[in-house]
């Protein structure tokens, strides 16, 4: 997945996304690559950015942090995202994430 289309079906949604840590606030702050940009406030230390990526995005489209799992990229900031289960169908209505800096509602 090069570009930051994302795929989808009836049980699995996967993006990708840029991240910038040590953010002031974790937000939505337009696009990098052809890709969503995420601010994280977290540092990459530890997993610590990773962990708010999951926790964002699960609030973000309104589902459980289990169902985020970071398929590639853990270690770098493009990340291929996915969501699995019920839900991840309704994903796609709130894909992409506005243009301008957004936190979920």
């Amino acid at each position: 997945m090069r570009s930051g289309r994302p795929r989808g079906s009836a049980d699995a949604f996967v993006c990708e996304i840029h991240v910038t840590p040590r953010a002031a606030r974790t937000e939505w702050a337009g696009s990098q690559g052809g890709r969503p940009r995420l601010r994280v406030a977290a540092p990459p230390v530890d997993g610590r950015a990773n962990d708010e990526v999951r926790r964002f995005l699960a609030e973000w489209f309104g589902v459980p942090r289990s169902a985020v799992r970071i398929e590639a990229g853990a270690s770098g900031r493009i990340k291929r995202v996915s969501v699995t289960g019920p839900a991840a169908a309704a994903c796609a209505v709130k894909w992409p994430p506005p243009e301008k800096a957004a936190r979920p509602a």
